[in-house]
C-alpha cells in the first residue's frame, strides 16, 4: 500500500534524528519531571499502535472491509491521559481516544495486540468484537472501566457528570458501587463538542455542584485540535468556555511529558479535592476528519504541514533519540515490524464472523424476563422501616387514593425498601413538585435519597443516566411532557443504546416520571400541556407505561422500578396532569375514580406486566381502545351507550411501548369492531401504531379513530377546539354501532 503523507512525514523526520547522550531508563526522561524513559517507551509504543490502527482503518475501507475511518491520529497524547490516572477510573472517551484505550488494555495487563484486535474487530463490524458485538465501532470495555459512547457528539457529558456524582452519593449512602471511595472520572471530547448544549449541560452542572461544594470527581479532557470537521474553533474559545468553579489545567497534547504531567496534576486536584477540573490538551488533527473527507478544500497547505510538523509521533520518538534510549533506525525498524503486524491483523479480523440475523443484532437492546420481574416486584421494606415512612397510617389503610396519591405512596415503599432509590428532579424535594406527588419524601428519607436538581433537564437526565451505571435506581421526574424534548437525546442517543452497543455489559435502568398530557382546565398552554409521545415510542427497548387509575398506577411503578432494577429497563412513565386529583367518575360526588392501595400481600396478585392492557365491560358489539385522559371519557361515553343496550367494552392499553398487542387482537376479534379514542395527535400519535398492530395481525373487522388535532394546545377555553372530547368519543361510536 503507498504511504500517504502522513506516514511518509514521519518516517523521514524519525530517519533525520540524530541520538544523544543515553539516560538511565528508570530516571525522568526530563530533568524536574516524572515521567521516566522506561515509561515514555511504552507510552509511545501505544501511541504508534493507535496511529497504525488508523492507517488499517483507511487500508480496510479501501477494500471494502472496514466501516469506520474517523481515527487518532495527531491525538495519540491522550496516553498520557491514561497514564496519569488509575485503571479502575471509569473513563467515558472522545472517538479519537485510541491511545488511551491501548494504554490502559496494557494496564490491565493484556498483551498489546489484544487492545489493537480490540479496535480492529469493532472497524470490521465483527460480532467478536469484545464490547458492542459488531454494532458500531466504539470504544468500551467492562475489564477496563471504559464506559462505551457513540460518536453522538458531547452527548456522553451529563452522563459522565453522573457517573461522578455516583462516586461519592453512593458512599454517603453506604451502599456499593464496585467502584473506589476516591475514585475519579475521566470525559474527553472535542474543541468544537464544548459548543454543544449536552457539553454546556454537562459542564454547567459540575460547575454547579461545585459551587455548593458537593463532591463532583470528574476530570474533563479537551483534545484541542482546532476544528470541527471542517470549522475553525476560535483560538481562546475553550478557555473562554470552561465555567467558573471548574479548575483549569494545560499542556501541549503533543508534548508527552507537558500532556502527563498536566495529567497528573489535574488528576490529583480531582482525587484530592472531590472538585471537577478540565485539563485542555492542544492537539491536531492528521489525516483529516474521517477516510471520506477531503482537508485541501478547506484548508491550506501551509495549515496541512504546520499539523504535520508537531506530529506527536514525531516529538516522542526525538525525546527517546535524544535521550539515548533508542536509535532512530530501532524506532523505523519497529514501526515498520509492528505495521506489517497490524495489517495483518486486520485482514484476519475482516475474516471474522459478523452479526447474521435481526434476532441476534437485538438480543442485547431490551431483554425482558417478565417471570423474575413478577417474582421480584413482591420486595418491601420491613415492617419496621415501613412503619417509620408511613408513620401511624399505612397507605393500604388510607382508604381509596388519588393518582398522586398512590404513585407517592409507591415512591415511599420504594425508597424504604432501597436505599439506592434516588428521587430527584426540579422542585421534588421541599416542594414536592409542581404538583405534589412527591410531597413529603424527602422530610422522611433524607436529602441523599430526595433532592432537587438544576433546572436543565439535560442535566437530570444525566445524573439518571450515571447514577444507575452505577448501581443506583433513578426515578428522576421531568416537569412537563414538552420539557422531555429538550433532552431527549439523552434517553434516545444515550440511555436506550448502552445495553445495545454493550451487548448488556453496562446497563443504566431508570424509571422517569414525566407529567404528561393535557386537560389541565384554564391553565398553561402548550408547553405545560403537550400530548405528543411519537418521540418516544420509536426509541427501541424503551418501555413506556401511561396508568390512568391510581391502583394501576402503583402496579406499573412497581414493574417499572423492578423491571429497572432486574433487567436494566429504561422506562418513561407518563403521569396524566389531569386525573392527578380526580375523584369522580361518572357522576359529581360519586367518587368513582381512586382506588384503594394494595398491601403488600397481595402485590403479586395485583402485578402488572409490561405489555398488559386492561379491560372494562364485557359487551361484544365495540370495543374502544384508549389510554390516559381517553380512559376516563370513553368509560363515561361506554355507560351511556351500555343503558342504551348496546354492548361496549372499553380497553385501557396502559403500555404505550410495547404495546398490548394480544390484549388488543383478543379485544378486537370478540367484538368486531374497534374505535380508538387517542388524546395524542393525528398524525404521528399512538392510533396509528394501535391500527397497524391490527392490521398486521390481520384484523378484518371495522377499525375508526378519534384524536387530538395536529395542532399545538392553545391556552384557556380553546384548547377544547383541538383536543380529543369525550362528545367526539360517544358520536365515533353511535357511528359505528350504527
Amino acid at each position: 500500500m503507498a504511504r500517504d503523507i502522513v506516514e511518509t512525514h514521519f518516517t523521514d523526520a524519525v530517519a533525520a534524528l540524530r541520538a544523544g547522550t543515553t539516560r538511565d531508563p528508570d530516571l525522568p526522561i526530563t530533568p524536574g519531571t516524572t515521567l521516566t524513559g522506561r515509561r515514555c517507551q511504552e507510552l509511545f509504543d501505544h501511541q504508534v499502535g493507535s496511529r497504525l490502527l488508523d492507517i488499517a482503518a483507511r487500508v480496510l475501507r479501501q477494500e471494502d472491509k472496514g466501516f469506520y475511518t474517523i481515527g487518532s491520529a495527531g491525538h495519540e497524547g491522550n496516553a498520557a491521559v491514561a497514564a496519569a490516572v488509575r485503571l479502575d477510573d471509569p473513563a467515558l472517551l472522545h472517538y479519537r481516544s485510541g491511545a488511551f484505550y491501548l494504554t490502559r488494555s496494557a494496564a490491565a495487563g493484556r498483551l498489546p495486540e489484544e487492545g489493537m484486535r480490540d479496535v480492529l474487530l469493532g472497524l470490521t463490524a465483527s460480532a467478536e468484537e469484545p464490547v458492542a458485538g459488531g454494532r458500531h465501532k466504539v470504544f468500551g470495555h467492562p475489564e477496563l472501566a471504559i464506559i462505551p459512547q457513540t460518536s453522538t457528539i458531547a452527548s456522553h457529558l451529563p452522563r459522565a457528570v453522573g457517573v461522578a456524582f455516583a462516586v461519592d452519593r453512593a458512599r454517603a449512602l453506604r451502599l456499593a458501587s464496585g467502584r473506589r471511595e476516591d475514585a475519579i472520572v475521566v470525559c474527553s471530547f472535542g474543541d468544537a463538542s464544548i459548543n454543544h448544549a449536552s457539553a454546556l449541560s454537562g459542564l454547567n452542572t459540575a460547575a454547579y455542584g461545585a459551587f455548593q461544594s458537593m463532591p463532583m470527581p470528574i476530570l474533563f479532557v479537551c483534545e484541542d485540535n482546532g476544528i470541527g470537521i471542517s470549522v475553525r474553533t476560535p483560538a481562546g474559545w475553550v478557555e473562554q468556555a470552561v465555567p467558573r468553579g471548574i479548575e483549569y489545567f494545560a499542556a501541549d497534547g503533543c508534548d508527552l511529558v507537558a500532556a502527563y504531567e498536566a495529567a497528573r496534576a489535574a488528576a490529583g486536584h480531582v482525587r484530592e479535592r472531590r472538585a471537577p477540573a478540565l485539563l485542555h490538551l492542544k492537539t491536531v488533527r492528521l489525516m483529516g476528519h474521517a477516510g471520506s473527507d477531503v482537508e485541501s478544500s478547506y484548508r491550506t497547505r501551509r495549515e496541512i504541514t504546520a499539523d504535520l510538523d508537531r506530529d506527536p509521533l514525531v516529538a516522542t520518538a526525538r525525546l527517546l533519540v535524544e535521550s539515548g534510549l533508542t536509535t532512530p533506525e530501532a524506532l523505523l525498524n519497529r514501526y515498520e515490524a509492528v505495521r506489517e503486524h497490524v495489517l495483518r491483523m486486520a485482514m484476519e479480523s475482516a475474516r471474522r464472523p459478523k452479526l447474521t440475523s435481526a434476532a441476534e443484532i437485538v438480543a442485547p437492546l431490551a431483554p425482558r424476563r417478565p417471570e423474575r420481574v413478577a417474582a421480584a416486584v413482591t420486595a418491601v421494606a420491613e415492617p419496621a422501616a415501613r412503619d417509620r415512612a408511613f408513620g401511624r397510617t399505612l397507605p393500604e389503610d388510607e382508604g381509596p387514593l388519588t393518582l398522586s396519591q398512590a404513585i407517592n405512596r409507591t415512591l415511599a415503599d420504594a425508597l424504604a425498601a432501597d436505599p439506592g432509590v434516588l428521587v430527584f428532579g426540579e422542585d421534588v424535594a421541599r416542594k414536592g413538585g409542581v404538583y405534589g406527588v412527591t410531597r413529603g419524601l424527602q422530610k422522611r428519607f433524607g436529602a441523599g435519597q430526595v433532592f432537587d436538581t438544576l433546572l436543565d433537564e439535560q442535566a437530570i437526565l444525566g445524573l439518571s443516566l450515571g447514577t444507575g451505571l452505577s448501581g443506583m435506581l433513578p426515578v428522576p421526574e421531568i416537569q412537563y411532557l414538552a420539557y422531555l424534548h429538550n433532552a431527549l437525546d439523552q434517553i434516545r442517543g444515550e440511555a436506550a443504546t448502552l445495553s445495545y452497543f454493550s451487548r448488556g455489559q453496562f446497563r443504566n435502568p431508570m424509571v422517569v416520571r414525566v407529567a404528561a398530557y393535557a386537560y389541565q382546565k384554564g391553565f398553561g398552554g402548550h408547553f405545560h400541556n403537550d400530548n405528543s409521545i411519537a418521540a418516544l415510542r420509536d426509541i427501541p427497548g424503551v418501555v413506556i407505561a401511561s396508568p390512568a387509575r391510581p391502583d394501576d398506577a402503583a402496579a406499573m411503578l412497581r414493574t417499572c422500578l423492578t423491571a429497572a432494577r432486574t433487567d436494566g429497563s429504561v422506562c418513561v412513565f407518563l403521569e396524566p396532569i389531569a386525573l392527578y386529583t380526580t375523584r369522580d367518575l361518572f357522576d359529581e360526588g360519586d367518587r368513582g375514580w381512586p382506588a384503594p392501595y394494595a398491601p403488600p400481600s397481595r402485590w403479586a396478585e395485583t402485578h402488572v406486566p409490561i405489555g398488559r392492557a386492561r379491560s372494562y365491560g364485557d359487551g361484544r358489539d365495540l370495543a374502544i381502545v384508549t389510554f390516559g385522559n381517553g380512559l376516563r371519557m370513553s368509560l363515561r361515553a361506554a355507560v351511556r351507550l351500555t343503558s342504551e343496550g348496546y354492548g361496549c367494552r372499553v380497553l385501557d392499553l396502559r403500555w404505550l411501548s410495547p404495546l398490548p398487542s394480544a390484549d388488543l387482537l383478543e379485544a378486537a376479534q370478540l367484538t368486531g369492531k374497534v374505535l380508538i379514542a387517542d388524546e395524542t395527535r393525528r398524525t404521528g400519535g399512538v392510533s396509528e401504531g394501535i391500527v397497524a398492530e391490527l392490521l398486521d395481525a390481520g384484523f378484518t373487522g371495522q377499525i375508526a379513530r378519534v384524536t387530538s388535532h395536529d395542532s399545538f394546545i392553545p391556552l384557556g377555553e380553546a384548547a377544547g377546539h383541538v383536543l380529543l372530547s369525550e362528545a367526539e368519543i360517544e358520536e365515533a361510536a353511535r357511528k359505528m354501532l350504527g
